[in-house]
């Protein structure tokens, strides 16, 4: 570990990680016009897209982990560039559908290649990107993602204590 991290906690490291990944994402795609929250946004409707959906904004906010207020805010941007197209969804008038354009999906596409390249990068100490160490650090950090965070529940255990 370099000396920044000694001794630092796994909160501290895992916001450092973050930090240092999305500098770099939003470094290397800002010559394609977008910023690691739009790549997030656009790589994973180009996902789902894929898969035959064409997700709300909703949906996608779920997906990423973003604030649906964000989300929409995001897209109506994207839309401005000609990434993406908002639609009513025809089931739900209050629901906006997204979809990449063509243009969107090779915006996309490029931007996720930039991407595995630095993906490939980040995880050479751990031997690369199938390696058993990356593969068990993913296994690692979607445990860590599904385990449900309640910033409210610390203070009452606190105030459990203190009765």
């Amino acid at each position: 570990m370099g000396t920044a991290s000694e001794g630092a906690t796994p909160g501290f490291l895992v916001w450092r990680l973050s930090m240092t990944w999305r500098v770099a994402v939003d470094r290397a795609i800002a010559p394609l016009g977008l910023t690691h929250a739009q790549y997030s946004l656009v790589a994973s409707l180009y996902g789902m897209q894929r898969s035959g959906l064409r997700p709300s904004q909703r949906r996608l906010a779920d997906h990423t982990g973003l604030e649906p207020l964000y989300v929409s805010k995001l897209a109506r941007g994207l839309e401005s560039a000609g990434l993406l197209e908002r639609t009513r969804d025809p089931k739900d008038p209050r629901a906006v559908q997204l979809a990449l354009t063509e243009r969107g999906r090779d915006v996309t596409e490029q931007a996720i290649k930039v991407v595995q390249g630095l993906l490939r990068q980040l995880l050479e100490p751990l031997g690369g990107l199938d390696s058993p160490r990356a593969r068990a650090f993913t296994r690692e950090l979607a445990t860590l993602l599904d385990a449900p965070l309640d910033p409210f529940s610390q203070n009452s255990e606190h105030e459990k204590e203190q009765s």
